[in-house]
């Protein structure tokens, strides 16, 4: 399995990006996007469940927006009004068993990851 995010680069805040990740040779149920900013750990953003359910953490509720094609094998992250705070290295995630919702958030949960999309956000 392999995953290729794309999409980073410099944005002014209050600005937008939009991310991608495709995945190689199968649809996942479980697709969620971490990031990790310089000196902290890797943190949840959010989740896309093959129901169509979105979760997110709450400092990019009503920013950030999760999206899916399927035939495409693909998830995206509409990043809005981005801050200096949302500036990371953001990485795809994917997980091929049913998770618990209390454990969206933990790294080790998820099988597989891409190789992580630099995003800078200036002021």
């Amino acid at each position: 399995v392999q995953l290729q995010a794309s999409g980073g680069g410099v944005v002014q805040a209050g600005g937008s990006l939009r991310l991608s990740c495709a995945a190689s040779g199968r649809t996942f149920s479980i697709m969620a996007w971490f990031r990790q900013a310089p000196g902290k750990d890797r943190e949840f953003v959010g989740i896309s469940l093959s129901g169509g359910s979105t979760y997110y953490v709450d400092s990019v509720n009503s920013r950030f927006a999760i999206s899916r094609d399927n035939a495409k094998n693909t998830v995206y992250l509409q990043m809005n009004s981005v801050k200096p705070e949302d500036t990371a290295v953001y990485y795809c995630a994917v997980r091929i068993a049913k998770l618990y919702s209390g454990n969206y958030h933990v790294p080790k949960e998820y099988d597989y990851w891409g190789q992580g999309t630099l995003v800078t956000v200036s002021s």
